[in-house]
């Protein structure tokens, strides 16, 4: 799986971007979500105020409960404002 990271999160975690393969037990996205805290200071800085964190899977916005697959590309950012 590709997880892409924008904006002040990529900044927290450190890089842009990722291949990771899933624990058997990531499921869905929240699940991803307490997964990748798990995996370090940075990673727990990025998502400690997980309500603000948009997830798009395969470029479409989705809820915690999406279910992934293993060729899913994921992306994390914050929330966008335009003016």
């Amino acid at each position: 799986m590709k997880l892409l990271y924008f904006a002040w999160i990529r900044a927290k975690i450190g890089m842009a971007e990722e291949t990771v393969t899933l624990p058997p037990e990531v499921g869905d996205v929240g699940q991803l979500l307490d997964w990748l805290e798990t995996r370090g200071a940075n990673f727990a800085a990025a998502l400690k105020e997980r309500g603000v964190v948009k997830v798009a899977v395969n470029q479409e916005y989705v809820g915690k409960d999406h279910k992934l697959g293993t060729g899913d590309e994921v992306a994390l950012f914050p929330p966008v404002t335009g003016g």
